[in-house]
């Protein structure tokens, strides 16, 4: 009863802060644990993104293991698409079912991967076309990526194409989309005909 009473203290006094704070620093210290914790994947990252309102405004992905360091600071350009199908980068442990079946419906490759900040570094590098991920996450898995990657061109927003929102009393966000603008209509379509009830 006492981690519950705590636990509602803590999002009391969180949901006042942030209807307060016109900026909000988002620190993931490590995204993606499972990856870092097996010894020899290099899909884990760190990420700092600084939101103002609603938006992440500056973001910083690093991949230590590989040598990367992506932000806002710096001219970011997205290298060519990987060509051939389409390449879906999706969550090495938990792809989501909508994901298999936008694969399945654009004809398009899953490509599994550990963290946020390198599913985003994949759209970035043209490892991959995009990234999509339903089943929730949290506003420090994704503040950062997405602002590097709107930085770098891409488009990011929910899978249903409506904004993504930061520093909100519930930091729960359902799902995300990041996508390259050529393809980015085109899968907001389809995932929105997926999405419709039957």
């Amino acid at each position: 009863m006492r981690t519950l009473e705590l636990t509602a203290a803590r999002d009391a006094v969180r949901s006042t802060a942030a209807a307060l704070l016109a900026l909000l620093w988002v620190v993931d210290p490590l995204d993606g644990t499972r990856e870092f914790s097996s010894g020899d994947r290099t899909d884990w990252a760190v990420q700092v993104a600084l939101v103002e309102g609603d938006t992440p405004v500056f973001g910083v992905v690093a991949l230590p293991a590989c040598g990367i360091e992506l932000d806002t600071g710096t001219a970011l350009q997205c290298a060519p698409g990987p060509g051939g199908p389409l390449r879906i980068a999706v969550s090495r442990t938990r792809p989501p079912a909508v994901a298999e079946q936008l694969a399945d419906a654009l004809g398009a490759e899953l490509v599994p991967l550990g963290s946020v900040g390198a599913k985003t570094v994949a759209v970035i590098d043209g490892t991959a076309d995009l990234y999509v991920h339903a089943g929730g996450q949290y506003e420090w898995d994704s503040a950062a990526p997405v602002a590097v990657a709107r930085a770098a061109g891409l488009e990011a927003c929910r899978i249903d194409g409506s904004p993504l929102r930061y520093n909100q009393p519930d930091p729960y966000l359902p799902d995300l989309l990041i996508a390259r603008p050529a393809v980015a209509a085109a899968v907001r379509a389809v995932l929105k005909s997926l999405l419709l009830p039957a």
